[in-house]
């Protein structure tokens, strides 16, 4: 009886351990790569010096596995400011660079994301460089990619709530 007991745990333990190494080769064997977005962005400031933003960004993501990504973003947003008491006020134009990580949650094409990095001044003499954090969700297929984000910048006194459309591919 005992070593019937025995050779049943040991049969369980060998069926056990035979699935779980199938799942991890499923998992190694997942297509990894790179992929290349280019996206246009637009945005509502929340704050009252900004009426407006639009930009342009191109997004290199790098998939782990097949629910898990490492991004990097960059391109040119300008804030677009209001007139102050009849005084005009210049626009800003940054250049932002961001690390982030995309976690697909629902179906393979929902996601949550979130990045972390710099904004660059560039124009109308503005020379400041803010931290910026984005947490966003969006949806994503085969070459189409659409997302909402809350951006904010430090140095630059002003958040956005932004919609990116984006288009992208593997490379």
């Amino acid at each position: 009886m005992r070593k019937l007991q025995m050779l049943c745990i040991a049969t369980f333990a060998f069926l056990y351990a035979n699935t779980t190494f199938a799942q991890d080769s499923e998992t190694k064997n997942y297509d990894q790569g790179f992929r290349l977005g280019f996206g246009v962005n637009g945005g509502i400031p929340t704050d009252n010096d900004y009426r407006w933003s639009l930009g342009g960004d191109v997004r290199l993501q790098y998939d782990l596995s097949k629910k898990t990504s490492l991004t990097l973003t960059t391109g040119f947003t300008n804030l677009f400011m209001k007139n102050q008491n009849g005084v005009e006020v210049k626009d800003l134009g940054f250049i932002p660079a961001k690390a982030g990580f995309k976690a697909f949650v629902w179906e393979d094409q929902f996601y949550v994301l979130g990045e972390v990095g710099a904004g660059f001044a560039v124009t109308n003499g503005y020379n400041d460089t803010t931290f910026l954090w984005a947490p966003g969700i969006g949806y994503a297929n085969k070459y189409i990619d659409i997302s909402v984000r809350y951006e904010d910048y430090n140095k630059f006194n002003t958040n956005q709530v932004a919609l990116r459309l984006a288009y992208g591919f593997k490379l």
